[in-house]
């Protein structure tokens, strides 16, 4: 992973000295990875390797369950009731456009759903696919 790297916006217009605004990520994947990057922004959120499951319920449809994510921000744990029992989640959040993402499980009351505690959960609507999926 490369961290710290930045795209430079080119000029405008020539001649002119305004800079056009350009989107800068906190963390880039390997682009030889197949990456899942957020649909809106195109922001890299996750690899392929990261992936535990594809069968996962969001709040707006199938979701998918990674081990570790990039470029997500994380708000305050609260406990709520999903499919699968009490947990305590926090709602993520793209970092770049601040758009809604999934959650993160902080805890899990049951033992059976222990497995899940420090994992992400990312809605399919929120993300797309992107480097060598053919």
């Amino acid at each position: 992973m490369r961290e710290g790297v930045t795209n430079r916006g080119g000029v405008a217009g020539e001649g002119s000295a305004t800079r056009t605004p350009v989107k800068t990520f906190q963390a880039y994947l390997p682009p030889a990875h197949r990456t899942y990057s957020c649909i809106h922004c195109r922001a890299h959120l996750a690899s392929h390797d990261e992936l535990i499951s594809k069968s996962f319920q969001g709040s707006q449809g199938r979701a998918y369950l990674f081990n570790s994510v990039v470029n997500v921000g994380c708000g305050p744990a609260e406990e709520r009731v999903l499919l699968t029992g009490l947990h305590a989640v926090a709602d993520i959040y793209c970092e770049c456009c601040k758009t809604m993402l999934g959650w993160k499980y902080e805890y899990a009351f049951e033992s059976s759903q222990k497995y899940k505690e420090g994992k992400f959960i990312i809605e399919l609507a929120h993300m797309v696919k992107e480097n060598g999926w053919d």
